[in-house]
């Protein structure tokens, strides 16, 4: 099997000799890259906004803007952390302009949790406990702080390394580490407060 940390490289070598034909005037081979990269662009952009077609309006307006500005690319990083750093950058201008927020605490988490107190089943009585934790929780993750709230989406939601996060965020590695730790210990805060055993700590 290869390994994967050898593939990567490969993939970003063979992403690398795309962006220079699109740099020497080959507009068809930024295609290659929309095929590969818009399913999984659409698919982190919705886990910021829950909403699928404006998760399609903001891939396609991060693409325009990366081959508008793809002279700019200069391979410190994989072409996509760079492309999802202008989505995000899309999405959160967007928010920004509408006063609104978006992202939510990762449900599958505290799904887990409340199957751990055997709060799933037909009852309504605890069906509407299950929400008011949930929204609890969501609510909480919504009061972090925004620099810590955008790391830890980073790290859970998209699931990029500490090492691409930095480089999306532009900050060291610790200051990353630091973030995502204070972010975590803040919602297992919240899980404790509620009862709940299960410990955000992956």
């Amino acid at each position: 099997m290869e390994n994967t940390h050898v593939k990567d490289i490969r993939d970003m070598e063979n992403d690398i000799n795309i962006i220079n034909l699109v740099k020497k005037g080959d507009s068809r081979a930024f295609d290659i890259l929309v095929v590969k990269y818009q399913d999984r662009l659409i698919y982190s952009v919705y886990k910021f906004c829950k909403d699928l077609e404006l998760s399609q309006d903001i891939t396609q307006e991060a693409f325009v803007k990366a081959f508008r500005n793809i002279d700019k690319f200069r391979g410190e990083s994989s072409f996509y952390t760079w492309i999802y750093r202008i989505a995000i950058n899309t999405a959160k201008n967007y928010f920004s302009n509408k006063s609104r927020g978006a992202e939510t605490y990762n449900e599958d988490i505290l799904d887990t949790a409340l199957s751990d107190m055997s709060l799933n089943s037909d009852n309504p009585e605890t069906l509407l406990a299950a929400e008011e934790m949930k929204d609890a929780v969501n609510q909480a993750f919504q009061n972090l702080p925004d620099e810590i709230r955008s790391t830890l989406s980073l790290r859970e939601y998209d699931g990029l390394s500490y090492e691409e996060i930095a480089k999306v965020q532009n900050c060291p590695i610790g200051t990353v580490r630091s973030r995502i730790f204070k972010g975590r210990e803040l919602i297992n805060e919240t899980f404790s407060k509620l009862g709940l055993s299960k410990s955000w700590s992956n």
